[in-house]
Protein backbone atom coordinates (compact mmCIF):
# COMPACT_ATOMS: atom_id res chain seq x y z
CA UNK A 1 0.00 0.00 0.00
CA UNK A 2 2.87 2.20 0.70
CA UNK A 3 4.18 1.37 -2.66
CA UNK A 4 1.42 2.36 -4.26
CA UNK A 5 1.36 5.54 -2.62
CA UNK A 6 4.86 6.72 -3.29
CA UNK A 7 4.39 5.33 -6.82
CA UNK A 8 0.84 8.19 -7.27
CA UNK A 9 2.47 10.68 -5.56
CA UNK A 10 5.38 10.46 -8.22
CA UNK A 11 3.26 10.11 -10.64
CA UNK A 12 1.33 13.34 -9.14
CA UNK A 13 4.58 15.08 -8.97
CA UNK A 14 5.64 14.41 -12.34
CA UNK A 15 1.88 15.54 -13.66
CA UNK A 16 2.45 18.78 -11.84
CA UNK A 17 5.51 19.12 -13.58
CA UNK A 18 4.31 18.77 -16.56
CA UNK A 19 1.68 21.09 -16.30
CA UNK A 20 3.94 23.70 -15.15
CA UNK A 21 6.37 23.50 -17.80
CA UNK A 22 3.87 23.24 -20.33
CA UNK A 23 2.24 26.72 -18.93
CA UNK A 24 5.58 28.24 -18.76
CA UNK A 25 6.40 27.22 -22.57
CA UNK A 26 2.69 28.34 -23.66
CA UNK A 27 3.07 31.46 -21.84
CA UNK A 28 6.91 32.21 -23.31
CA UNK A 29 5.76 31.27 -26.94
CA UNK A 30 5.33 34.41 -28.92
CA UNK A 31 2.31 35.02 -31.47
CA UNK A 32 3.00 35.81 -34.96
CA UNK A 33 5.54 38.30 -36.09
CA UNK A 34 2.99 39.94 -38.47
CA UNK A 35 4.80 42.93 -40.80
CA UNK A 36 2.56 45.42 -42.34
CA UNK A 37 2.06 45.92 -46.22
CA UNK A 38 0.91 47.87 -48.41
CA UNK A 39 0.22 46.14 -52.09
CA UNK A 40 2.79 48.29 -53.97
CA UNK A 41 5.68 45.77 -55.53
CA UNK A 42 8.30 46.88 -53.91
CA UNK A 43 6.93 46.90 -50.47
CA UNK A 44 5.77 43.25 -51.12
CA UNK A 45 8.64 41.84 -52.19
CA UNK A 46 10.39 43.01 -49.52
CA UNK A 47 7.89 41.77 -46.72
CA UNK A 48 7.96 38.52 -48.21
CA UNK A 49 11.58 38.38 -48.47
CA UNK A 50 11.76 39.23 -44.90
CA UNK A 51 8.88 36.58 -44.19
CA UNK A 52 10.99 33.72 -45.71
CA UNK A 53 13.91 34.67 -43.77
CA UNK A 54 12.65 34.98 -40.32
CA UNK A 55 10.60 31.70 -40.81
CA UNK A 56 14.09 30.18 -41.95
CA UNK A 57 15.73 31.23 -38.58
CA UNK A 58 12.67 29.44 -36.52
CA UNK A 59 10.15 32.36 -36.25
CA UNK A 60 7.25 32.52 -37.08
CA UNK A 61 5.88 36.03 -40.00
CA UNK A 62 3.40 36.78 -41.25
CA UNK A 63 2.44 39.34 -43.79
CA UNK A 64 -0.30 41.70 -43.28
CA UNK A 65 -1.62 43.47 -46.27
CA UNK A 66 -3.29 46.86 -45.50
CA UNK A 67 -3.43 50.02 -46.75
CA UNK A 68 -0.85 52.77 -44.97
CA UNK A 69 -3.20 54.46 -42.37
CA UNK A 70 -4.14 51.37 -41.24
CA UNK A 71 -0.23 49.74 -41.28
CA UNK A 72 0.34 52.91 -38.95
CA UNK A 73 -2.85 52.14 -36.68
CA UNK A 74 -1.42 48.34 -36.63
CA UNK A 75 1.99 49.03 -35.47
CA UNK A 76 0.43 51.82 -32.76
CA UNK A 77 -1.77 49.70 -31.08
CA UNK A 78 0.18 46.23 -31.36
CA UNK A 79 -1.71 44.03 -33.92
CA UNK A 80 1.84 44.68 -36.26
CA UNK A 81 5.52 44.69 -35.43
CA UNK A 82 6.81 46.60 -38.06
CA UNK A 83 6.66 48.00 -41.57
CA UNK A 84 9.38 48.20 -44.92
CA UNK A 85 7.54 50.71 -46.34
CA UNK A 86 7.84 54.29 -45.20
CA UNK A 87 8.20 56.23 -47.79
CA UNK A 88 9.24 59.75 -46.55
CA UNK A 89 8.90 62.82 -47.17
CA UNK A 90 5.31 62.04 -48.30
CA UNK A 91 4.15 59.73 -45.63
CA UNK A 92 4.90 62.46 -43.26
CA UNK A 93 1.23 63.73 -43.04
CA UNK A 94 0.15 59.54 -42.22
CA UNK A 95 3.89 58.98 -40.08
CA UNK A 96 4.62 61.88 -38.34
CA UNK A 97 1.95 62.29 -35.68
CA UNK A 98 2.64 58.41 -34.58
CA UNK A 99 6.71 59.38 -34.40
CA UNK A 100 5.97 62.33 -32.44
CA UNK A 101 3.94 60.25 -30.11
CA UNK A 102 6.50 57.35 -29.54
CA UNK A 103 4.48 54.87 -30.62
CA UNK A 104 5.78 53.98 -33.91
CA UNK A 105 9.96 54.32 -34.38
CA UNK A 106 11.57 54.71 -37.48
CA UNK A 107 14.32 53.00 -38.35
CA UNK A 108 17.15 52.74 -40.74
CA UNK A 109 16.49 54.02 -44.53
CA UNK A 110 16.23 50.97 -45.91
CA UNK A 111 16.48 52.38 -49.16
CA UNK A 112 17.61 55.59 -50.33
CA UNK A 113 17.02 57.47 -53.97
CA UNK A 114 13.43 56.56 -54.81
CA UNK A 115 11.51 58.63 -56.64
CA UNK A 116 7.80 59.37 -55.73
CA UNK A 117 5.92 61.91 -57.26
CA UNK A 118 3.29 63.39 -60.23
CA UNK A 119 4.71 61.91 -63.92
CA UNK A 120 3.16 62.00 -67.19
CA UNK A 121 3.68 60.39 -70.44
CA UNK A 122 6.99 61.79 -72.36
CA UNK A 123 4.61 63.05 -75.76
CA UNK A 124 2.83 65.07 -72.97
CA UNK A 125 6.57 66.61 -71.58
CA UNK A 126 7.70 67.08 -74.77
CA UNK A 127 4.47 69.05 -75.77
CA UNK A 128 4.86 71.23 -72.59
CA UNK A 129 3.46 69.78 -69.71
CA UNK A 130 6.80 69.76 -68.01
CA UNK A 131 6.47 71.21 -64.22
CA UNK A 132 3.44 71.21 -61.44
CA UNK A 133 2.37 74.83 -62.36
CA UNK A 134 1.98 73.78 -66.17
CA UNK A 135 -0.64 71.01 -65.09
CA UNK A 136 -3.84 73.63 -65.29
CA UNK A 137 -2.50 74.86 -68.30
CA UNK A 138 -4.15 72.08 -70.01
CA UNK A 139 -7.14 70.97 -67.90
CA UNK A 140 -9.01 69.93 -71.49
CA UNK A 141 -6.65 67.77 -72.39
CA UNK A 142 -6.59 66.17 -69.05
CA UNK A 143 -10.32 66.65 -68.26
CA UNK A 144 -9.29 68.30 -65.06
CA UNK A 145 -8.35 64.76 -63.68
CA UNK A 146 -5.05 63.15 -61.63
CA UNK A 147 -4.33 59.36 -61.55
CA UNK A 148 -3.42 58.68 -58.12
CA UNK A 149 -3.57 54.75 -56.18
CA UNK A 150 -5.43 53.30 -53.61
CA UNK A 151 -7.74 55.07 -51.41
CA UNK A 152 -5.98 56.61 -48.40
CA UNK A 153 -2.62 56.35 -49.59
CA UNK A 154 -0.16 59.55 -48.71
CA UNK A 155 0.39 60.49 -52.67
CA UNK A 156 -3.00 60.70 -52.82
CA UNK A 157 -3.39 62.52 -49.94
CA UNK A 158 -0.62 64.95 -51.28
CA UNK A 159 -2.94 65.13 -54.59
CA UNK A 160 -5.91 66.08 -52.21
CA UNK A 161 -3.91 68.66 -50.90
CA UNK A 162 -2.99 70.24 -53.71
CA UNK A 163 -6.40 70.47 -54.77
CA UNK A 164 -8.29 71.46 -51.59
CA UNK A 165 -5.75 74.34 -51.30
CA UNK A 166 -5.97 75.36 -55.04
CA UNK A 167 -2.15 74.73 -54.93
CA UNK A 168 -0.76 75.18 -58.64
CA UNK A 169 -4.44 76.13 -59.64
CA UNK A 170 -5.42 72.59 -59.73
CA UNK A 171 -8.79 73.51 -57.56
CA UNK A 172 -11.24 72.40 -60.69
CA UNK A 173 -9.19 69.01 -60.67
CA UNK A 174 -10.45 65.70 -59.41
CA UNK A 175 -8.14 62.99 -58.03
CA UNK A 176 -9.52 59.45 -59.65
CA UNK A 177 -8.22 56.76 -56.78
CA UNK A 178 -7.52 52.78 -57.87
CA UNK A 179 -4.91 50.66 -57.10
CA UNK A 180 -1.53 50.56 -58.27
CA UNK A 181 -2.47 47.83 -61.08
CA UNK A 182 -5.40 49.64 -62.13
CA UNK A 183 -3.82 53.26 -62.78
CA UNK A 184 -0.74 51.85 -65.01
CA UNK A 185 -3.18 49.41 -66.94
CA UNK A 186 -4.88 53.19 -67.43
CA UNK A 187 -2.18 54.79 -68.42
CA UNK A 188 -0.78 52.28 -70.71
CA UNK A 189 -4.18 52.55 -72.22
CA UNK A 190 -4.09 56.41 -72.70
CA UNK A 191 -0.34 55.93 -73.67
CA UNK A 192 -2.00 53.79 -76.47
CA UNK A 193 -4.06 56.43 -78.14
CA UNK A 194 -1.82 59.27 -77.37
CA UNK A 195 -4.27 61.00 -74.90
CA UNK A 196 -2.87 62.90 -71.78
CA UNK A 197 -2.75 61.75 -68.79
CA UNK A 198 -1.08 62.99 -65.21
CA UNK A 199 -0.44 60.07 -62.50
CA UNK A 200 1.51 59.11 -59.86
CA UNK A 201 4.62 57.65 -60.56
CA UNK A 202 6.98 56.38 -58.56
CA UNK A 203 11.01 54.16 -58.96
CA UNK A 204 11.76 51.48 -58.29
CA UNK A 205 9.25 50.24 -60.29
CA UNK A 206 8.68 48.24 -63.46
CA UNK A 207 6.32 51.39 -65.06
CA UNK A 208 9.59 53.03 -65.50
CA UNK A 209 10.66 50.44 -68.30
CA UNK A 210 7.84 49.65 -69.78
CA UNK A 211 5.82 53.31 -70.13
CA UNK A 212 7.99 55.87 -71.66
CA UNK A 213 7.20 58.36 -68.97
CA UNK A 214 8.70 61.81 -67.59
CA UNK A 215 8.93 62.81 -64.17
CA UNK A 216 7.27 66.30 -63.38
CA UNK A 217 8.94 69.04 -61.86
CA UNK A 218 7.93 71.55 -59.27
CA UNK A 219 7.55 69.64 -56.14
CA UNK A 220 8.21 71.07 -52.60
CA UNK A 221 8.33 70.44 -49.19
CA UNK A 222 4.62 71.08 -48.80
CA UNK A 223 3.86 68.51 -51.33
CA UNK A 224 6.10 65.29 -52.73
CA UNK A 225 9.27 66.68 -51.27
CA UNK A 226 12.09 68.49 -52.58
CA UNK A 227 14.53 67.85 -55.66
CA UNK A 228 12.03 66.46 -57.80
CA UNK A 229 10.25 63.91 -55.01
CA UNK A 230 13.52 62.12 -54.53
CA UNK A 231 12.24 59.40 -51.56
CA UNK A 232 13.78 57.88 -49.14
CA UNK A 233 11.99 54.79 -47.23
CA UNK A 234 12.65 53.92 -44.10
CA UNK A 235 11.60 50.36 -41.68
CA UNK A 236 9.45 51.28 -39.20
CA UNK A 237 8.34 49.35 -35.93
CA UNK A 238 6.10 49.57 -33.23
CA UNK A 239 7.28 50.70 -29.53
CA UNK A 240 8.96 47.97 -27.72
CA UNK A 241 9.48 46.06 -30.11
CA UNK A 242 13.47 46.12 -30.29
CA UNK A 243 13.51 45.18 -26.58
CA UNK A 244 11.11 41.97 -27.95
CA UNK A 245 13.06 41.10 -30.34
CA UNK A 246 16.63 42.48 -30.65
CA UNK A 247 17.69 39.86 -32.60
CA UNK A 248 15.36 40.36 -35.30
CA UNK A 249 15.72 44.52 -34.89
CA UNK A 250 19.48 43.96 -35.57
CA UNK A 251 18.50 41.89 -38.77
CA UNK A 252 16.11 44.75 -39.73
CA UNK A 253 19.28 47.13 -39.43
CA UNK A 254 20.90 44.62 -42.08
CA UNK A 255 17.80 44.66 -44.59
CA UNK A 256 18.52 46.78 -46.86
CA UNK A 257 17.66 47.28 -50.58
CA UNK A 258 19.63 48.82 -53.73
CA UNK A 259 17.48 50.57 -56.40
CA UNK A 260 19.21 48.78 -59.18
CA UNK A 261 18.13 45.17 -57.14
CA UNK A 262 14.34 46.27 -56.72
CA UNK A 263 14.64 47.26 -60.11
CA UNK A 264 15.95 43.90 -61.66
CA UNK A 265 13.45 41.74 -59.61
CA UNK A 266 10.10 44.40 -60.47
CA UNK A 267 11.05 43.38 -64.36
CA UNK A 268 11.34 39.67 -63.55
CA UNK A 269 7.86 39.59 -62.03
CA UNK A 270 6.40 41.91 -65.11
CA UNK A 271 7.84 39.59 -67.33
CA UNK A 272 6.56 36.75 -65.77
CA UNK A 273 2.90 36.83 -65.30
CA UNK A 274 2.69 33.85 -63.05
CA UNK A 275 5.60 34.50 -60.80
CA UNK A 276 5.28 35.42 -57.13
CA UNK A 277 7.13 38.58 -55.81
CA UNK A 278 8.44 36.29 -52.80
CA UNK A 279 9.60 33.81 -55.98
CA UNK A 280 11.00 36.88 -57.56
CA UNK A 281 12.64 38.09 -54.46
CA UNK A 282 13.85 34.44 -53.55
CA UNK A 283 15.36 34.18 -57.12
CA UNK A 284 17.41 37.06 -57.26
CA UNK A 285 18.85 36.67 -53.97
CA UNK A 286 19.83 32.88 -54.55
CA UNK A 287 21.96 34.90 -58.05
CA UNK A 288 23.40 37.03 -55.36
CA UNK A 289 24.56 35.63 -52.41
CA UNK A 290 26.84 38.57 -51.17
CA UNK A 291 22.98 40.56 -50.52
CA UNK A 292 21.94 37.80 -47.89
CA UNK A 293 25.45 37.26 -46.77
CA UNK A 294 25.12 41.11 -45.18
CA UNK A 295 21.89 41.06 -43.96
CA UNK A 296 22.28 38.09 -41.73
CA UNK A 297 25.70 39.05 -40.95
CA UNK A 298 25.72 38.60 -36.94
CA UNK A 299 22.37 37.48 -37.05
CA UNK A 300 21.19 34.29 -34.91
CA UNK A 301 18.17 32.19 -35.20
CA UNK A 302 15.83 31.76 -32.76
CA UNK A 303 18.15 29.14 -30.54
CA UNK A 304 20.89 31.03 -31.19
CA UNK A 305 23.03 29.76 -33.74
CA UNK A 306 24.17 31.54 -36.71
CA UNK A 307 21.76 32.80 -38.88
CA UNK A 308 23.26 31.99 -42.00
CA UNK A 309 23.72 28.68 -42.44
CA UNK A 310 19.82 27.97 -41.60
CA UNK A 311 18.71 30.43 -44.62
CA UNK A 312 21.30 28.83 -47.01
CA UNK A 313 20.03 25.58 -46.01
CA UNK A 314 16.16 26.88 -46.43
CA UNK A 315 17.28 27.89 -49.73
CA UNK A 316 18.09 24.60 -51.29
Amino acid sequence: MFKNFKLQLMTITVFAFVLVFSGSAIAAKKDPIKIASVSWTGVTVKTELAVKILNSLGYEAENLMVSVPIAYKAMASGEAEFFLGNWMPTQQTIANKYFEQGSVIQSVANMKNAKYTLAVPSYCYEAGLQNFSDIHKYADKLENRIYGIEEGNDGNQVILKMIDNDMHNLGDFTLIPSSAAGMLSQVQSFVRDKKWIVFLGWSPHYMNKVIDMKYLKGSTAETFGPNDGTATVYTNYRKGFDQEYPNVTEFLKNFTFPISMMNEIMTMLHKNDNMEPADAGMEWIKNHPERYQKWLKGIETVDGKPALPAFEAALQ
